[in-house]
């Protein structure tokens, strides 16, 4: 019989679409960004290309991972897309010593190239939208690109763990509903 006839809860709540995550969305851009820069500016052999490609995809992947283990474990979500912040941090600190070892400029708060990378990154999170301006752009401004989108995807994903506590202390989890259900079902 289904539970929706009787207006009962599922005792498996629908799964999140990790695909509509901004932070998804944002991770799998820098991903792309990331594995162009490091095969295109980075040179053949360096252990840097490699470290730099994994900590992107760790981004991306955990936060899918943690978006589809949502289902069943909250407590799962939670520390998957904290990976996937702890990821992308690893991540930034390459972009930013890629830079300074290069004698390269980061774009300080205030600067034009900053205000106008950032406004971008307000609006466009799809990895389509970039990589057309990645690609025409040195390699030092893909990383400050780079640099500035992790950065906005580190807020975001700080507000989604946030939100992401907040319903796990005010609902629980699996544990929980389905001691609450079981309890509602014998009271019927």
């Amino acid at each position: 019989m289904d539970n929706n006839a009787n207006n009962e809860e599922p005792l498996l709540p629908v799964g999140g679409n990790y695909r509509k995550l901004f932070t998804f969305q944002k991770a799998e851009a820098i991903y792309d960004i990331t594995f162009y820069f490091a095969h295109k500016y980075l040179s053949r052999g360096d252990r840097t290309i490699d470290q730099m490609v994994q900590a992107a995809r760790s981004g991306k992947q955990n936060i899918a991972e943690g978006s589809a283990a949502s289902v069943t474990s909250k407590e799962t979500e939670i520390k998957l897309i904290n990976v996937a912040k702890s990821s992308l941090q690893e991540l930034l600190i390459d972009y930013e010593d890629y830079l300074r070892t290069r004698g390269h400029r980061q774009w300080e708060d205030g600067s034009v190239e900053l205000k106008k990378m950032r406004e971008l990154g307000r609006k466009h999170n799809e990895t389509g939208f970039y990589m057309p301006l990645v690609i025409v752009r040195p390699p030092e401004t893909v990383a400050n690109m780079a640099i500035c989108l992790i950065k906005q995807n580190d807020y975001l994903l700080f507000k989604q763990l946030d939100s992401l506590s907040k319903d796990f202390l005010k609902n629980g989890g699996m544990r929980e509903r389905m001691t609450r259900m079981r309890i509602e079902r014998r009271k019927k």
